[in-house]
């Protein structure tokens, strides 16, 4: 199932699927299925996932009813929407660093790990689909990756690797946008990697019984359409399920809690010579079987005191 958030004619944010090019309202669709128009099935996506099986049951109801009915009373096209962020205000979000043997490679700095690596980024500064990265300015050194988003649909504590993919809700993409100067300033990796607005995440959320195969993914970065990052999974140091092991050691993901995978070589830095993001850009990232996340370049010029 693809499910977005978006923001309907009216302005309410409602959750949706994507059915043949069609996006249905799932719980006006779930209240006619029933019968009842008092039954829904969540008010946003985090009350969705954390709901479980159960709103995916009643989900797929929704679904088979709009099939055998064709009622388009309750549908809209993605030309009379606005595709929001999957989910509004995620719970925690780890990406993981270096993790992709081609990106320790294009690194003159960087060595294969024992175990994975993580960093953090804050929820408050995810923003969706078509919504503007913020540039604060040439000094800091904007750069892109491309990242497969996780995002965790039950509690997750001391897993182990054979049964972690269980507790994986479904998949996104995840913008993991960087200030190097910052980044690399002191080595201030959480502060260059948590401006605002710098982790777009979207356009939707595959469920993880449509996509059994995670690392077979293609991912690509293109900045004004030329392609500056293109790989695939298969390249991961270390597999979904052992990040999962790794860091639910450590930390219990819950419901609407996010992990990302990390990206392949092709980040501006490592370029000859350096290419970063600049005001005017156009950031499109692209996940075979998720779909493009595309996010303007604005400038927001930092006129502080001198960093």
């Amino acid at each position: 199932m693809r499910l977005y958030t978006i923001l309907n004619p009216v302005n309410e944010l409602i959750v949706a699927a994507e059915i043949n090019g069609q996006l249905i309202d799932l719980n006006k669709t779930f209240a006619k299925a029933t019968g009842n128009a008092g039954d829904i099935i969540a008010n946003d996506m985090l009350s969705f996932i954390s709901a479980g099986n159960n709103a995916l049951d009643k989900a797929k109801l929704a679904v088979d009813f709009f099939k055998d009915n064709n009622d388009l009373r309750d549908t809209y096209t993605f030309s009379e929407i606005t595709i929001k962020t999957p989910i509004e205000r995620p719970g925690k979000i780890f990406c993981s660093g270096l993790n992709y043997k081609s990106h320790i490679s294009e690194n003159p700095n960087a060595k294969f790990l024992h175990d994975p690596r993580f960093f953090s980024k804050a929820p408050s500064i995810v923003v969706g689909p078509g919504e503007p990265i913020k540039h604060p300015g040439e000094k800091f050194l904007v750069d892109w990756e491309v990242e497969l988003g996780v995002v965790f649909g039950k509690k997750c504590h001391r897993v182990k690797k054979e049964n972690a993919m269980d507790y994986v809700f479904g998949y996104t993409i995840l913008h993991d946008v960087s200030a190097r100067y910052i980044q690399f300033k002191d080595n201030n990796e959480v502060m260059g990697k948590n401006f605002d607005s710098f982790c777009p995440i979207g356009p939707c959320i595959v469920t993880a019984d449509e996509l059994t195969e995670p690392e077979k993914m293609k991912l690509t970065t293109r900045i004004n359409g030329k392609i500056m990052q293109s790989g695939t999974n298969e390249d991961w140091c270390f597999s979904l399920p052992h990040l999962i092991e790794w860091l639910s050691m450590a930390i219990t993901l819950e419901p609407g809690d996010m992990i990302s995978t990390g990206t392949p070589a092709g980040v501006g830095l490592f370029h000859n010579p350096p290419v970063y993001l600049k005001p005017g850009d156009i950031a499109e990232l692209e996940i075979s079987s998720i779909g493009k996340l595309v996010n303007p370049v604005v400038a927001d010029l930092y006129e502080g005191r001198e960093i």
